[in-house]
């Protein structure tokens, strides 16, 4: 479990209500930050510490990790000063009946504060200008939970229990769903086919099979048990042609579609098959892959290796997400 402190002064009121957390992956001229880069470092099951208004208002328990999600419109012109490609991590929020300023314990967070990233300043424990999300230490959060009391160890209690909320994926599919059968841009045929896209269906399916022609890992090639697998997920698509097209696509078994769904493997532009340090190897082998061999599936086309690319730099997972101060 790791803990994190994040600052919701501009969105606390529809993130609170709606359960998450949200962040774009880069700053509006499209460099790093750190605050941003730590969305995707949160497990199932962290603990998040909610600021705004000055105080630590409630203590939330992640359910989900990050999900590519575009930016909410509920945000309105809070977020007008932010990229729309971002992260979304479901969180059960729970409100902490007697709200506290940092400032008031600045003496005993002090030597605790993280070397770099802090998301308060050091002399006075008031909150810093441009953080979002921010690694808390261990020790750190141990004062902010003494002083939370008993609802800390609700908290607590939740997360050792908390299981992945795999509904947050559905949440963010059907808020774009909803746009499209409202849209009055698109006609009734070309929303069946979009809306059927998202679950592999209809006119994608057929884009896929004229793309691929079998499970690359397995080699199976009976389509019926083959699922037409988007490469850059439906709900990240930024126009109707890329949820249809398809070059992004993939015709998987549904092993294999949950492995590159989730980010655990994914492909080379050539066709090597990439594996994250997030699956054990044993797993993998009893999965019917066998990490220690070179896997190459064939190269892939112009096309494909467009959206393969985004895969592997948001969705593959590149590194084990465990943090400890």
């Amino acid at each position: 479990m790791a803990y994190w402190w994040v600052n919701q002064n501009q969105t606390s009121k529809h993130e609170i209500s709606g359960g998450y957390v949200w962040s774009p992956k880069r700053k509006r001229d499209g460099g790093r930050n750190q605050f941003y880069e730590n969305m995707r470092d949160v497990q199932v099951g962290d603990i998040i510490f909610s600021f705004f208004g000055s105080k630590i208002q409630y203590i939330g328990i992640a359910t989900g990790v990050a999900i590519a999600c575009p930016k909410p419109n509920e945000f309105g012109t809070s977020g007008d000063s932010w990229s729309n490609d971002g992260w979304f991590i479901p969180i059960q929020w729970i409100k902490n009946p007697t709200p506290f300023q940092p400032k008031e314990l600045i003496a005993e967070l002090q030597p605790h504060l993280p070397g770099r990233y802090s998301p308060v300043q050091r002399d006075t424990g008031n909150g810093l200008q441009g953080v979002y999300l921010a690694y808390v230490p261990e020790d750190m959060a141990d004062v902010l939970m003494r002083k939370m009391g008993n609802i800390a160890q609700e908290a607590l209690f939740a997360a050792s229990s908390k299981m992945e909320d795999y509904g947050a994926i559905r949440r963010v599919d059907e808020i774009i769903e909803n746009v499209i059968r409202d849209s009055t841009s698109i006609d009734a045929t070309e929303k069946e086919a979009l809306i059927k896209a998202r679950i592999g269906q209809g006119k994608f399916r057929q884009n896929v099979k004229s793309v691929e022609r079998c499970c690359r890992l397995t080699g199976v090639t009976d389509i019926r048990l083959l699922r037409a697998s988007h490469i850059k997920p439906w709900r990240i698509c930024v126009s109707d042609e890329e949820r249809l097209d398809g070059y992004n696509g993939l015709l998987l078994t549904p092993t294999m579609d949950h492995l590159f769904d989730k980010g655990l493997i994914s492909f080379s532009d050539d066709g090597d098959l990439l594996v994250s340090p997030g699956i054990s190897f044993d797993q993998l082998i009893l999965l019917g892959i066998n990490p220690s061999k070179s896997i190459n599936v064939g190269g892939f086309a112009p096309k494909q290796a467009v959206y393969l690319a985004y895969h592997r730099d948001n969705i593959f997972q590149k590194r084990v997400f465990a943090i400890r101060g």
